[in-house]
């Protein structure tokens, strides 16, 4: 008996679970992991400022200072890597970013001056630059757009599984290593948390496949659908050479109108990286175990909402919209802590407002580029516009910080974070046309 057609399709959705399946296991959760590390390297300044200002000399606009500082050479060297990539390959290029950031950051433990923390900052964003947005283009390689949302949101779990795990994590190291072979706690934090992803790095050389073609372990069959599946986008897209040359993405208007729409959403990341374990003790007091686990608790409630709002998301094929509403909530309750300083409990649920608002723009916007770029034009395309997230990453702690002084609270600040979201949701809605999302080419 032949097979009927229903047979027929079934066999092929089973073929296709089965391929992404492996995808997910041996490209998105590792990515994943990197990403949780680096962020975890991202959050552990934040704790080691609480005691390390007192042994290096730095005050609130000088700690600003330095964590800007990263994102200034992160951002001078974002296109580069991510060009480098598309020549050497994926494997290579997050196993050398990873291996050289976790040598930095563990040598972090031996600065001793404001001056010597500011060179510490710089060569992280250095060794670091081009991860997300490699990874972003790695993502492209691997799933076509009508799957990206969900893809993206589970690869930004990193994000708040670093907030769960890195919180409690610091401020268990903090507590427990203090004075250990004559080291500081802070010293701690920097030299554990640092040789993580120098290992993880190591790793991943043997573990990442650079694209589809390459895949051993996928079937033949697997390997098709894979493959097939990001050819028919390209199609879709009208590819051609003109069009994903490195050239053409920087020739568009619409990579700088994008690209100004993510400004904003560092600036969110820092509130809640650099500044929010300051604000927890000062309602807790000095507790560092207490003030990790107290963060992880916005961690999780974040990537609870991110996953449904990008789930969402995927399902109505629908991105603009989804994007601004998030960043509308997030705008709000950014104005909203800034009148709960008083009330823990106020506090916390206005952080995990703030955390789903903030994981949700930062999961999603990268559907809005990747639906119009490909080939060369999407390695220079999406390291432009993260560029642009950095120099909001570089501008944001020390506006911060300064506001700070000048003022004696964060009131300020987070209500200038708020008006750049507002701004922001403005220009997706009104400046980038829905019709780009899978039917329209680069122009």
């Amino acid at each position: 008996m032949l097979p009927t057609a229903r047979d027929i399709s079934a066999v092929a959705v089973s073929a296709e679970k089965s391929a992404y399946a492996k995808v997910n296991l041996r490209i998105l959760i590792p990515l994943g992991l990197c990403f949780m590390l680096a962020f975890i390297d991202r959050i552990n300044v934040g704790f080691a400022y609480l005691h390390m200002k007192a042994d290096v000399g730095l005050d609130e606009a000088a700690f600003g200072i330095g964590v800007g500082l990263f994102f200034i050479s992160y951002t001078l060297f974002e296109v580069p890597s991510n060009l480098l990539l598309t020549r050497i390959g994926a494997k290579k290029t997050i196993s050398r970013i990873m291996i050289l950031w976790g040598l930095v950051s563990s040598a972090t433990m031996f600065v001793q001056t404001p001056t010597q923390f500011y060179i510490a900052r710089l060569a992280l964003g250095v060794a670091e630059a081009g991860f997300f947005p490699g990874a972003m283009l790695i993502l492209t390689y691997w799933y076509p757009a009508q799957k990206r949302a969900r893809v993206i949101a589970l690869f930004s779990l990193a994000v708040p599984l670093a907030g769960m795990i890195g919180s409690p994590l610091s401020g268990w190291i903090m507590q427990t290593f203090n004075g250990v072979g004559n080291l500081k706690d802070w010293q701690w934090i920097f030299l554990i948390e640092g040789l993580l992803p120098v290992i993880v790095g190591v790793f991943m050389y043997f573990l990442l496949t650079d694209d589809p073609r390459h895949a051993r372990w996928l079937t033949s069959e697997e390997r098709e659908i894979v493959a097939g599946a990001i050819q028919a986008e390209l199609n879709a897209k009208g590819h051609d050479e003109k069009t994903s040359r490195f050239s053409a993405a920087f020739r568009s208007s619409r990579i700088y109108i994008v690209a100004l729409a993510y400004f904003p959403v560092a600036w969110v990341g820092n509130v809640l990286n650099y500044w929010a374990p300051s604000l927890i003790r000062h309602l807790t007091g000095g507790n560092v175990l207490n003030i990790g686990l107290l963060l992880a608790i916005p961690s999780i409630t974040g990537a609870i909402g991110m996953l449904i709002v990008c789930h969402h998301s995927d399902k109505k094929l629908e991105r603009r919209w989804h994007w601004a509403i998030s960043a509308a909530l997030t705008a709000c309750a950014a104005m909203t802590l800034t009148m709960v300083g008083q009330n823990l409990v106020a506090m916390m649920i206005t952080l995990c407002v703030l955390n789903i608002g903030y994981l949700c723009i930062a999961a999603l916007f990268f559907t809005i580029p990747t639906a119009f770029l490909s080939g060369t034009a999407a390695a220079g395309g999406l390291a432009l516009v993260s560029a642009c997230g950095q120099i909001g990453g570089f501008l944001a702690p020390i506006a911060i910080g300064h506001i700070k002084l000048a003022t004696g609270s964060f009131s300020a600040a987070l209500f200038l974070v708020a008006a750049l979201l507002a701004m922001a949701a403005c220009i997706v809605i009104g400046l980038i046309p829905a019709s780009i999302f899978g039917k329209r080419p680069l122009a």
